[in-house]
């Protein structure tokens, strides 16, 4: 079986006497969109948060190309291959697209953040950012201001600086968050065409998206992965239906 490109192994958080996540084990290999769902509150943010690297585990274990990486900081796995798109938007509103996009350049290339301003002279790390804005459909807007896009456009953008880090593995926490069914159609697009360069760990809770995209599905309750599996595994499981999915199955 092919290797994992990134896998948890037992990945365990309580705040206080609340346990968060508890005993989380999945990966996520070449190819593959790995959706992970849940209702408010399973702790998928907080599983998330474990994977990148902004929360250390209370136990357990987080790898990246067989390397383990738990406890980095987030820059460093990063730099290691991991590129997250955040459910809160954290681009730089008042920089254009293109600057914002050479910031995640500039972390690729593994150089202090105080080089920022030259980097804006540096062919290669302008290469770099003006080629993932290409990918995503921005290269025409890489002169406006971030705060002037859309929704959607943002999101795109998100991509884009995840993009210039050359990830190994992309973490992305609901990419179709705020998008209208227009914006959510081409979003679903454009990741179905993604996973060939970097498999993609979903964070979603449009199902039309996630039964469109995932190849496999794990299911996360009170903390817990309470199923994993194919879209029509996951429709069908009875555990799953009384706990999250209802009709949406």
């Amino acid at each position: 079986m092919t290797e994992p490109v990134l896998q948890t192994s037992g990945l365990t958080k309580s705040f206080g006497a609340l346990p968060v996540t508890q005993d989380v084990t999945l990966d996520l290999r070449p190819g593959e969109i790995h959706a992970v769902i849940g209702p408010n509150g399973a702790g998928k943010s907080t599983l998330i948060a474990q994977i990148s690297g902004t929360l250390a585990p209370d136990a357990g274990s987080v790898s990246l190309m067989g390397r383990d990486v738990t406890v980095l900081p987030p820059h460093a796995r990063a730099h290691a291959g991991l590129g997250r798109t955040f459910q809160i938007s954290a681009l730089a509103m008042e920089d254009t697209v293109l600057q914002n996009a050479l910031l995640g350049a500039l972390g690729a290339s593994g150089r202090p953040w105080r080089f920022w301003r030259p980097a804006l002279r540096d062919a290669e790390l302008r290469g770099r950012a003006e080629a993932a804005l290409e990918r995503v459909g921005l290269a025409d807007l890489a002169a406006k201001r971030t705060a002037d896009l859309s929704h959607g456009q943002r999101r795109q953008l998100e991509v884009a600086v995840a993009l210039t880090l050359q990830p190994r593995a992309f973490v992305m926490d609901e990419p179709m968050a705020g998008l209208g069914p227009d914006g959510s159609k081409r979003m679903t697009g454009f990741l179905d065409g993604l996973r060939a360069e970097a498999p993609i760990l979903l964070v979603e809770h449009d199902m039309d998206a996630v039964f469109a995209l995932a190849d496999r599905i794990s299911v996360l309750v009170y903390g817990r992965i309470i199923a994993s599996g194919s879209v029509d595994a996951i429709r069908a499981d009875p555990a799953v239906r009384e706990a999250y999915l209802g009709d949406a199955a």
